[in-house]
């Protein structure tokens, strides 16, 4: 009898040892991909952070390139704006656009238009405007009107 109940308690450890490792390994699979579930979420991270880091640095470099972009043409502003001083005189001999017989033939014209206008202004102050009767109408005046359609009340 010895022998049997050895034998049962040897099979009732075996299946109890193989259940334990099936819900051990379990746990360990389940652990291991957690693990490498971490250890992917740790890699994508830094992959990030390189990425951010990359970034930063190629705008940095391109700020640094648009700055020195701008000193360069502020110089070459600075240097334009000098040349055209120099070469400026401080009294610019003027060429006119006409001769001077036709200016003077201009500013005669020009005069005599001027007394025309001017003969024509006084003698229309004189004068009243062609649409202005010289009979007031009443139809500013607050008077009532009579009706010319009498035919309408009837």
């Amino acid at each position: 009898m010895n022998i049997v109940i050895g034998i049962v308690i040897f099979i009732v450890g075996a299946i109890v040892g193989v259940v334990a490792s099936k819900l051990m390994s379990a746990s360990s699979k389940n652990s291991a991909s957690l693990a490498e579930k971490a250890s992917q979420a740790e890699a994508s991270l830094a992959q990030y952070k390189m990425d951010v880091a990359e970034h930063l640095d190629n705008s940095t470099k391109l700020l640094e390139q648009m700055n020195l972009t701008c000193q360069t043409a502020m110089q070459q502003m600075e240097q334009s704006t000098k040349l055209l001083q120099q070469a400026t005189p401080a009294e610019e001999v003027v060429m006119p656009f006409f001769s001077k017989e036709t200016q003077d033939q201009l500013a005669q014209t020009v005069a005599l238009r001027h007394e025309k206008k001017s003969r024509e202004q006084k003698e229309a102050m004189t004068e009243a405007p062609l649409d202005y009767s010289g009979t007031a109408s009443g139809l500013f005046a607050d008077q009532t009107q009579a009706v010319t359609n009498s035919d309408v009340e009837k």
